[in-house]
């Protein structure tokens, strides 16, 4: 369990590490090669550590702390039979569409940054202008 824990909150941690520096960069910096890297290797080991050891050590949980086997029965109702290592299974796909659904949210964050709302549109023309002056 400490393990399954630490890896999640290791992957927290890191795409807080994400926010963070989105928040700190401005779009249409000058960046340099090491920078890239950098920030490639980055994004590589959030992504293993989400998609691999996260998945990884709750399945490592289930199997050997939990004993979510497949003799260990669930639910039992005719026609439906439903061991504990199906809901292992199911849980793990959970924990990969989660991590999918934060992937695509630190994406929006990243492409959004420096970007502010604007209060009220105001209608424009065809060639783009607004059709009325600001008070």
């Amino acid at each position: 369990m400490v393990a399954f824990v630490v890896s999640l909150l290791v992957t927290a941690l890191m795409a807080g590490g994400v926010v963070w520096y989105a928040r700190r960069r401005p779009p249409g910096a000058p960046l340099t090669w090491g920078e890239a890297m950098l920030g490639a290797v980055y994004v590589f080991a959030l992504m293993f550590v989400a998609y691999g050891v996260v998945p990884n050590q709750w399945l490592l949980w289930a199997d050997n702390e939990l004993k979510w086997r497949a003799d260990r029965v669930l639910l039992d109702t005719y026609p439906i039979t439903v061991s504990y290592l199906v809901l292992r299974d199911l849980i793990a796909v959970a924990i990969y569409a989660v991590f999918l659904g934060g992937q695509i949210a630190l994406w929006a964050v990243w492409q959004g940054r420096g970007k502010q709302k604007r209060a009220a549109e105001l209608p424009t023309s065809t060639f783009g202008r607004p059709l009325v002056k600001k008070a």
